[in-house]
């Protein structure tokens, strides 16, 4: 079940209305794009990219089923998306950013319509 704010999670840090919006509207599964909510997922995927990219406060969201893209909110960034290539060396993850989470969802929701 999601939650929009957890304990393993940077201490001021909340998940945005337009995050919750979708879950709760239950527009998770945009292919290649899922939106996590599942804590358990999360967790995991938050503890790893603390661990891959020590220098970044990275807070995944979704991932792409396609490759190891995941869309994340970074603390410091304001309300830009990052598009993080997990599992790249630290220095060569950033693959792209969006200004805010509806450019990220419009994306996602092109990226759909064009997957085979």
């Amino acid at each position: 079940m999601f939650k929009a704010e957890v304990d393993y999670l940077p201490k001021d840090f909340k998940y945005p209305d337009e995050l919750v919006k979708i879950i709760e509207l239950n527009l998770t599964n945009i292919n290649p794009w899922i939106v996590l909510n599942n804590e358990d997922i999360i967790k995991i995927r938050y503890e790893g990219v603390k661990k891959r990219y020590p220098n970044r406060i990275l807070i995944p969201f979704a991932q792409r089923l396609d490759n190891d893209d995941i869309a994340c909110f970074e603390i410091g960034s304001k309300n830009a998306i990052q598009i993080i290539h997990d599992f790249a060396s630290s220095g060569y993850e950033q693959k792209k950013s969006y200004r805010n989470f509806w450019d990220w969802f419009k994306s996602a929701i092109d990226d759909m319509i064009n997957f085979d």
